[in-house]
């Protein structure tokens, strides 16, 4: 018999970690045309192991509204993460930033 194996297995995956400054990379669709739009904020959880880990990247936008997005590791959607910035934190969830406003919620000083 073969061994199949799934090719999203051998691809690299960033190591994210909370606190993390990450850019990413989204494949966008607009009628026939394809696109790729980044999404630039701080990582708050990550969520799961091997073929269905998750990540929540969460960034401020205009006017100071917050934005929250969730995906697969292994999203087709998503083109590439860059890590921007390590930064080192003791808790593994970070939604207390959520209850922040101003700098404090951009994790620049997390």
């Amino acid at each position: 018999m073969e061994d199949t194996k799934d090719t999203t297995e051998n691809t690299k995956e960033p190591v994210l970690s909370p606190g993390d400054l990450v850019r990413v990379n989204v494949k966008i669709k607009e009628g026939g045309k394809e696109r790729v739009q980044a999404f630039e904020g701080t990582v708050i959880a990550l969520k799961g192991k091997g073929g269905s880990a998750m990540f929540t990247v969460r960034k401020i936008a205009t006017g100071g509204i917050g934005v929250e997005r969730i995906w697969p590791m292994r999203s087709p959607a998503i083109e590439s993460i860059k890590v921007l910035k390590k930064r080192p934190q003791k808790r593994a969830k970070l939604y207390y930033i959520r209850a922040l406003s101003g700098k404090e919620a951009t994790g620049a000083k997390l």
